[in-house]
């Protein structure tokens, strides 16, 4: 991969690729516990990877005070970016909160943090499968 110059990106573009590696952490751990019905994973992909659970999982990350300083930078640069999408089936603030947890793992994947983005990928499983991020 080219050496991307994520400190320069702006939030879209972060949460663009960032959307992508969620999206991919999610679909293997799935595939991982068996699951193999197409139907069965985009279900149990809605928990994980829908505006409404990114932004329940965030309220989640700041009552645990699980980022760092510099997590919280960007996930502010994905949530305060100027989208000209609108948000389906979601309220502005979910959606934008949303934006901000993919360009959180856009950051990470860029800067080549895959251990630290491997242990938030492992605390958002256990959040969902506990119940614990279902509202």
């Amino acid at each position: 991969m080219k050496n991307l110059q994520y400190e320069q990106m702006n939030g879209l573009s972060l949460a663009y690729i960032g959307d992508a590696i969620y999206e991919l952490e999610v679909r293997q751990h799935l595939l991982s516990l068996g699951l193999t019905k197409v139907n069965d994973l985009q279900k149990r992909s809605k928990q994980y990877v829908s505006a409404k659970a990114h932004a329940t999982l965030f309220e989640w990350m700041m009552t645990d005070n699980i980022l760092t300083e510099g997590e919280f930078i960007y996930f502010k640069r994905g949530r305060n970016a100027k989208s000209h999408t609108k948000a389906k089936n979601t309220d502005v603030v979910t959606y934008r909160i949303s934006t901000g947890i993919e360009a959180l793992f856009g950051f990470l994947y860029l800067s080549g943090q895959t251990k630290r983005l491997s242990e938030l990928m492992s605390w958002i499983f256990l959040q969902v499968e506990s119940g614990r991020a279902s509202k």
